[in-house]
């Protein structure tokens, strides 16, 4: 292992052709698995936003990219990780790199958890474990430091409906799944 070399999964911003991002990151999982990176290469993020049009009176759905020609993959950069993604078709090179061989900087968790809250993502990396019934701890948010009884899962859209005591009273609230952890 060199000293470019950390075995954590960080996040990274790719620079694409514009229009090919979805195509990049099809790319990305498919080499992953085919070149056995599963280890090395998780998740890959083509950030977009739905948006309501109306047009000729009809209301639609738009899908815009936030941020057209990039794309977000989570990854631990080792030698083989950072060759098999910069070389995928369509992939122009790493934001960060100061070119000549040097490895890209990844993204501060304060930048990529905001990036993917605001598309709806959960910023959790690892699965949580939790049932109807269950108390759970209130990590961020305005509820943060309390207590909640989980009333409702949905991992669909990683957020759970809890009971939590305000002044002596029951209230519900929606929680998102990195907004709670196991007591």
């Amino acid at each position: 292992m060199n000293k470019m070399e950390s075995f954590e999964k960080q996040w990274y911003v790719l620079h694409t052709y514009s229009g090919y991002e979805n195509k990049v990151k099809a790319n990305i999982e498919s080499r992953a698995q085919s070149m056995g990176m599963e280890d090395f290469i998780f998740r890959v993020v083509v950030p977009e936003e739905k948006e309501k049009e109306i047009k000729n009176g009809k209301e639609k759905e738009i899908v815009h990219k936030t941020f057209p020609g990039y794309v977000l993959v989570e990854m631990v950069m080792t030698d083989d990780s950072w060759y098999v993604v910069r070389n995928t078709p369509g992939v122009t090179g790493f934001v960060g790199s100061h070119g000549a061989g040097s490895k890209p900087a990844p993204l501060m968790p304060e930048e990529i958890n905001h990036i993917l809250r605001s598309i709806g993502m959960s910023t959790r990396q690892h699965e949580l474990e939790i049932g109807l019934g269950e108390t759970v701890k209130i990590i961020e948010g305005a509820f943060a430091g309390l207590e909640g009884v989980i009333t409702e899962i949905d991992e669909e859209r990683e957020k759970v409906k809890a009971n939590i005591d305000m002044f002596g009273r029951e209230t519900s609230t929606e929680l998102d799944f990195d907004q709670i952890d196991k007591i």
